[in-house]
């Protein structure tokens, strides 16, 4: 039986044909599992990753042959048969090793409840580019000097029913790379002309780094990792729209999370003095190379510390991330050299208008609008921008210096938005005027302004100390780290129009 919604042409319809064929000579076609050998460290299984690496610069490579090895993988090149001979690569996504495949001397597995045999050569003969085999063999290298498996037994895993892409240069469509992640996770580890340029992969696996290294840090200075709800009763803690959705059980509304803040600033009022929340938030407004619908945040709370303090302390977190994914301080983004090893430039909203706007119609009114259209984009390296209006920051306390101005900064780079922190506003009373002001703003027609949240005033009035708090987009640092320019590249299923 075929599946309606693949397409049909002469590669999927001989691979339909080695499947049944396969079916007839080893049983089940879809084994539940295959155990690997433990040569490397006994304990953990071994990957083609690890063999290659421990046995890759093993001498006297005479005594190879005396390592017996069970790995499995996909098979990264076709076939290749030279009379009753072949050799093939096998990779696991990261690694490939070669098999050496002989007619005279290997044997199959058949996939029934008895694991009995069958014709090894037979099996071998049916086996398609990408398709999943275990292999049980000795190890040698070859006369080009090349480590491989001299396979005496093959078993059949998986069938690739879909031929894969180009072996030679991967995926260059951007849609489908970013729809079908699969196919360019496949791609990637198949790629024979290597470069500069990441892989799929390796782009995962670097923001995995950079994601440990941020949690290893606020760890190490005492925070606690919290978790606070992702379906809410009320979309509050940022200005943006929500996506809403019904509880039947309950009978209530409820909306996606489009911030934690709330929740985290109400357990700095129940005693805890430092948490944070790597968090998925969601936001029902535009689609761009920086905005997705589904992003993470980076949010942490710090009681006792101010607006420069969270500065001081964001500077060299995030130093300290670049330096230990990358190895350096040093980076490229687009046209861009970044330099996160120098400090970060701090400059007012207002001033840093100068040069840009006529003195004359810069009001605080203004201000805002006048600093996104002449001064956001061209903040390429780590700047620090200070003095928010107080009216667009109404859960940030003012400036003792000037009560217009909120203690509040974002953080830019490549003329992106990175971070954005302040002096949290723990006044109770004030934190409801100011909330009062935003459902006003909301009934005038501004669909973003913040709702009334009644606990969080509750919460605020047993008190919360002094305390400093910052959210971090962490998908903007890994297309920095990545060098990406879309956002959707660095999400691994980031949403797309349906297509037609």
């Amino acid at each position: 039986m075929s599946i309606p919604f693949i397409e049909e042409n002469d590669q999927t319809t001989a691979r339909r044909e080695h499947l049944e064929a396969l079916r007839e000579l080893v049983g089940n076609v879809y084994p539940n599992k295959f155990e690997r050998s433990e040569i490397v460290e006994p304990g953990k299984e071994d990957t083609i990753t690890a063999v290659v690496e421990k046995f890759r610069e093993f001498d006297p490579k005479e005594e190879l042959n005396q390592f017996s090895v069970r790995l499995a993988g996909r098979l990264a090149t076709p076939p290749r048969l030279m009379g009753k001979a072949a050799f093939v690569h096998l990779s696991d996504g990261i690694s490939r090793l070669q098999i050496y495949v002989r007619k005279a001397d290997v044997t199959g597995v058949h996939n029934g409840a008895d694991a009995g045999e069958a014709d090894g050569w037979a099996l071998f003969q049916l086996l398609d580019h990408g398709d999943f085999i275990g292999v049980e063999g000795y190890l040698f290298v070859t006369k080009t000097g090349e480590l491989s498996v001299h396979v005496q037994k093959i078993q059949f895993l998986s069938k690739a029913l879909l031929p894969l892409p180009d072996k030679m240069h991967g995926v260059h469509d951007p849609e489908i790379r970013q729809r079908q992640r699969y196919v360019d996770l496949i791609a990637g580890s198949l790629k024979h002309e290597k470069d500069e340029t990441l892989t799929a992969r390796e782009v995962f696996e670097r923001r995995a780094a950079a994601v440990r290294e941020l949690r290893r840090i606020l760890e190490e200075h005492g925070y606690i990792e919290v978790e606070t709800p992702m379906l809410t009763p009320l979309a509050t803690g940022a200005a943006a729209r929500p996506f809403k959705t019904h509880h039947n059980a309950l009978d209530i509304d409820l909306y996606a999370r489009i911030a934690p803040e709330l929740y985290l600033k109400r357990l700095l009022v129940g005693g805890f003095e430092k948490v944070f929340e790597l968090n998925r938030n969601f936001r029902n407004e535009g689609i761009s190379t920086r905005h997705n619908p589904e992003f993470t945040m980076l949010e942490f709370y710090w009681a006792y510390a101010d607006v420069n303090q969270m500065m001081d302390f964001c500077e060299q977190m995030l130093q300290a991330v670049v330096f230990t994914v990358l190895g350096h301080t040093h980076v490229k983004f687009g046209d861009h050299e970044l330099d996160f090893g120098a400090p970060f430039r701090r400059v007012g909203m207002k001033e840093s208008l100068s040069g840009s706007v006529d003195p004359a119609q810069i009001t605080n009114e203004k201000v805002l609008e006048l600093f996104e259209t002449h001064v956001e984009d061209k903040l390429i390296q780590p700047t620090f921008i200070t003095d928010f209006p107080k009216p667009i920051s109404p859960l940030s306390k003012a400036s003792p210096a000037d009560p217009y101005v909120a203690e509040r900064f974002e953080l830019y780079v490549a003329g992106m938005e990175l971070g954005n922190g302040f002096s949290e506003l723990n006044d109770p009373v004030e934190q409801y005027e100011r909330f009062r002001d935003q459902v006003k703003q909301r009934e005038r027609g501004d669909e973003e302004a913040m709702l009334m949240d009644e606990d969080y005033i509750r919460a605020l009035s047993y008190g919360m100390p002094p305390a400093a708090g910052i959210g971090i987009g962490v998908d903007r640092l890994v297309m920095l780290l990545t060098n990406r320019t879309s956002i959707r590249d660095v999400i691994l299923f980031p949403h797309l129009r349906p297509k037609e």
